[in-house]
């Protein structure tokens, strides 16, 4: 299994990356996880757009759905489309939310993406075992986790500090887990992680390496992964880039 970072940009698109999107491949099967605003452009210096095979999307906000819209133009009007209706798996309300964004069009979004509504639970998408489970959010979103030939990693999405997401990540090779935000006073509850509870829960489940993702452009990124590397993790940190690929197993 081969993770891509394409865009690891917390709550909007920074200078230099996108907002959240991640490439997974297995047996020539490639999976979206998230795509965010700006994220479209980057992921074609990786694949081309009619080679992927499904898209996860983990909740309704813009920085991790809203580049479905682009998506749609291209798999609709490319010179050689329209391509086959694409399986979208994301929050219930996922085909409005998009048509909504996307606003009136001669083909309904329907006809370009195949939405698959999801609930707290597992599956198999392509090659993967797809387990989602609910996060700590405002709005309805999923944490994901993917096995594949003996190996896992799981995706925190956007949450606040969750006993769900130790669960999920429990004994993954790898958690890729959001670390929105810096240490300090009065921060918002139940909305997003400091690096260092990024690290706490990636200690309590016992995955073996932590990936810190939606890094939010106004934080310094020294400070997020000197936050991670002071909590009680024993395993790796590393900062999500984009561009930055991992073979897991």
């Amino acid at each position: 299994m081969r993770v891509t970072v394409i865009g690891c940009s917390g709550s909007f698109p920074g200078p230099d990356s996108p907002a959240s999107c991640y490439l997974i491949e297995a047996e020539g099967f490639r999976l979206l996880i998230d795509l965010g605003n700006g994220a479209l452009g980057i992921l074609q210096r990786h694949v081309r757009l009619d080679a992927i095979d499904a898209v996860c999307l983990s909740h309704l906000h813009a920085d991790h759905c809203l580049d479905l819209c682009p998506y749609y133009v291209v798999r609709s009007y490319a010179p050689d489309a329209p391509w086959p209706a694409l399986p979208v798996y994301g929050p219930a309300g996922a085909a409005e939310r998009m048509s909504q964004a996307y606003g009136p069009a001669e083909r309904p979004m329907e006809q370009a993406f195949s939405f698959l509504p999801v609930t707290a639970g597992s599956r198999e998408i392509g090659p993967f075992r797809a387990t989602f489970a609910r996060m700590n959010h405002p709005v309805e979103t999923y944490g994901i986790r993917l096995e594949h030939a003996g190996v896992s990693l799981a995706y925190s999405a956007d949450t606040g500090p969750s006993d769900s997401l130790v669960d999920l990540a429990r004994g993954a090779n790898l958690l890729m887990c959001e670390a929105s935000f810096l240490e300090g006073p009065d921060l918002p509850a139940n909305l997003h992680l400091t690096a260092r509870q990024a690290a706490g829960h990636a200690a309590r489940a016992g995955a073996g390496r932590l990936m810190l993702t939606h890094l939010v452009p106004w934080n310094d990124p020294r400070r997020t992964l000197e936050e991670a590397s002071a909590a009680a993790f024993d395993g790796p940190i590393s900062l999500a880039a984009p561009g930055w690929s991992l073979d897991i197993g």
